[in-house]
């Protein structure tokens, strides 16, 4: 297993997400854009393939705007930007990610968001199928094609926008989604599959159920896993790091920070929640998978905590499961990306996914 080859991403805290204690706001760690550039920097030292940027509204920074002012800051690393379906009108969406692409020199993907919009409560069948819709004309202007799209939510014909993407197709779309109406959309849609931190014969039980609903659509998917890690030199190094990171959370706060996301009620929220109340008795819900970050974070909640042999085995086992791109995170995250670096990423093969 040594020898197979998957993407390994970092995370750069666009969205008000870091911290040295859980729970405990840092001026020093609020998001700006040279917080959250010393991040990505950091991760393309440390050799990281790809960065996920995500979104928010209420917390944080832009995403594009970001990613675009990151683009002559970096040679190497891909930035995985994370858009939410309904924000922009897809062409001129189509045109904003094909200029990036332009400054990137191709360096760019996207992580579709099916989401309330700020201000909007939409039913979750309703807001997937405008998803979908999105996804579809997203996919076609930037393959280049002309448009003839009449739907339920767009109704379309126009030519594809002058600006190209530097490869000539669409960039690779990450999307994720536990609910019925997600999963049919990531079938039919997606290229990655994303999913958060679960018990390992889930993992696989997921893997499979989409494996199978894209090739009803005639489609392949590969998969990745978001998870926060936690290595030290010894296992009792890292789960004193790991408890050390939750002595200055306070229930009601945390409780306030999960409830902050447009994405609160998302069935992949309350999945976190299960597998959090599901664990033992100090967090684990299996061996190096601990949970007690979900006491104050919504959606991925999570982390593999260990020293550098058991991480590295904990995240093979995934490949083995069909895992195929990792975006790992940490707190503080420059301080945890630039540890798992170290000990970590020189013993894995990685690579860009196309």
């Amino acid at each position: 297993m040594s020898g197979t080859s998957c993407e390994v991403a970092w995370f750069s805290a666009l969205c008000d997400d870091d911290y040295e204690f859980l729970g405990e706001p840092d001026p020093r760690l609020l998001s700006s854009f040279e917080h959250c550039r010393n991040i990505v920097l950091t991760a393309e030292q440390g050799g990281f393939d790809n960065v996920l940027l995500p979104s928010g509204y209420g917390l944080g920074i832009d995403t594009l705007a970001f990613a675009a002012g990151m683009a002559p800051l970096t040679r190497r690393i891909k930035l995985l930007a994370a858009i939410r379906c309904g924000e922009m009108w897809p062409p001129q969406q189509a045109r904003q990610i094909a200029t990036l692409d332009q400054m990137l020199g191709g360096r760019l993907a996207i992580n579709i968001i099916s989401s309330d919009m700020p201000g909007e409560v939409m039913d979750s069948a309703p807001r997937y199928r405008r998803t979908l819709e999105f996804m579809t004309i997203l996919r076609d202007l930037l393959d280049g094609k002309s448009i003839d799209f009449a739907g339920e939510f767009y109704r379309l014909k126009l030519a594809p926008p002058r600006v190209r993407m530097v490869r000539g197709n669409c960039p690779a779309l990450y999307f994720g989604g536990l609910s019925e109406a997600a999963r049919e959309t990531a079938a039919q849609q997606a290229d990655v599959f994303l999913m958060w931190p679960d018990r390992m014969e889930t993992v696989r039980a997921i893997v499979a159920d989409l494996k199978a609903r894209a090739a009803r659509h005639g489609r392949q998917l590969r998969f990745g896993y978001r998870v926060h890690v936690i290595v030290r030199e010894t296992e009792a190094e890292a789960r004193a790091a790991a408890q050390r990171l939750l002595s200055r959370l306070d229930d009601d706060e945390g409780r306030q920070i999960r409830q902050r996301s447009l994405d609160a009620r998302s069935l992949g929220v309350a999945k976190q929640m299960e597998l959090r109340e599901t664990a033992d008795d100090e967090g684990y819900a299996e061996e190096f998978l601990w949970t007690g970050i979900g006491r104050a974070r919504s959606g991925c909640g999570a982390a593999i905590v260990g020293n550098p042999d058991q991480v590295l085995g904990k995240l093979r086992a995934y490949q083995e499961a069909g895992i195929e791109a990792f975006i790992l995170s940490g707190y503080p995250h420059a301080t945890e990306c630039d540890l798992f670096a170290r000990h970590v990423l020189p013993h894995m093969a990685h690579a860009q996914l196309p």
